[in-house]
């Protein structure tokens, strides 16, 4: 396998350390916009370099965002090349152009690295569901929410000190919205149950609430009531209707969830045979992430393309019932659907999700978080 690999950042610098010492795969040709000396390959800043390099079967992309990587990523699978990926907003937001495109054109398309950095979970589903009826996937999905709530929970931070104690570690970025707004886990969760359910979901029918507005308060109410909040990710599929969405959930002391710790990663799928089965690790990081896209080249090098058939598209229908904390905001119908009080906040009779998301919406600085089925 001769390969072009499109950015030279933490992920990239690791494919390239991890391809070095094997003989069945060699990247030959770099996109980095930085002054960078390679011994074995040649650094270029123009892609084209790349796509008209007719020795090049595999384009490795490790740029993240969506533009240019979009570009590069359709011209290579036109050019006849096979993709792996790491970016989750690529494949998820193209997904419905990218998959049938790469069938098409008789490519292969992994993108194992996209959800779980270094767990292989993807690839796991894509075991499971040759064998079983995948009922719901899900779970921990961000290592830098996870890091952020376990923070405030263990070493009683502030919102504003555990991020800032992120960022200074690495486990954020300085503008931290993706992960800690819930989009990030956001895509993540439609490429999963994509994956899962053999469908492509409407992407404007998941709702995804993220955990910046939490506060030390609720920390100390959801401690007394033997509660620890988790972002949580849910895809279900039941008697053939999908729902899907992200949100801070209360789970209760002792479930597996309750004691992931720091950075990683918990994420579970639930099959019809198996029952539930999950998969912990780093979520992140240069060589976790790297040795899951260099395990995506290995089995393009077995004949393996992507995970599941390219599969309909599917509106979710969010009309589970949950009780919810919510605080920070009250109105009319926040009381007329109120159960209990913990201190000023409110727990919700049981609600629908699509409706909880909806009043959120309408109401950007209130804190919602599920209480755990």
């Amino acid at each position: 396998m001769r390969i072009g690999l499109l950015g030279f950042g933490v992920v990239g610098r690791g494919v390239y350390d991890l391809t070095a010492a094997r003989e069945d795969m060699t990247v030959v040709k770099v996109v980095c916009l930085e002054d960078v000396t390679l011994p074995d390959a040649e650094v270029t800043k123009n892609f084209q370099d790349i796509l008209n390099d007719d020795t090049i079967d595999t384009v490795i992309e490790a740029m993240g965002g969506l533009h240019p990587a979009y570009e590069f990523v359709r011209a290579a699978i036109e050019a006849g090349k096979n993709i792996i990926s790491s970016n989750k907003a690529l494949v998820a937001t193209f997904y419905d152009e990218l998959i049938p495109l790469a069938k098409e054109k008789g490519v292969a398309f992994r993108c194992t690295a996209a959800v779980g950095g270094g767990i292989g979970w993807l690839s796991e589903l894509e075991r499971a569901r040759r064998m079983q009826t995948i009922e719901k996937v899900g779970g921990i999905m961000n290592g830098t929410c996870n890091y952020i709530l376990d923070s405030m929970t263990r070493l009683g931070l502030t919102y504003a000190d555990a991020l800032s104690q992120a960022q200074a570690l690495g486990y954020a970025e300085a503008n931290p919205t993706t992960d800690v707004e819930g989009i990030d886990t956001w895509h993540k969760v439609i490429l999963s149950s994509n994956i899962a359910f053999g469908i492509s979901l409407d992407k404007d029918t998941v709702p995804a609430a993220g955990i910046s507005k939490i506060k030390a308060s609720d920390v100390a109410n959801f401690t007394a009531h033997g509660f620890v909040c988790k972002l949580i990710s849910t895809g279900k599929c039941v008697d053939g209707k999908v729902s899907a969405y992200v949100q801070p959930t209360l789970v209760k002391l002792g479930e597996p969830e309750s004691a992931v710790p720091a950075n990683y990663n918990l994420i579970t799928l639930v099959g019809s045979a198996s029952g539930r089965m999950s998969f912990f690790g780093q979520g992140a990081g240069r060589y976790p992430t790297a040795y899951n896209v260099v395990q995506d080249c290995a089995d393009v090098l077995a004949g393996k393309s992507f995970y599941a058939p390219y599969g309909e598209k599917v509106a979710a229908e969010n009309t589970d019932l949950l009780c919810y904390y919510v605080s920070g905001a009250a109105d009319a119908w926040l009381e007329e659907n109120k159960k209990e009080s913990w201190g000023d906040a409110i727990v919700t009779a049981p609600v629908s999700v699509e409706k909880m998301h909806a009043w959120r919406k309408a109401h950007p600085d209130a804190f919602i978080a599920a209480l755990a089925e």
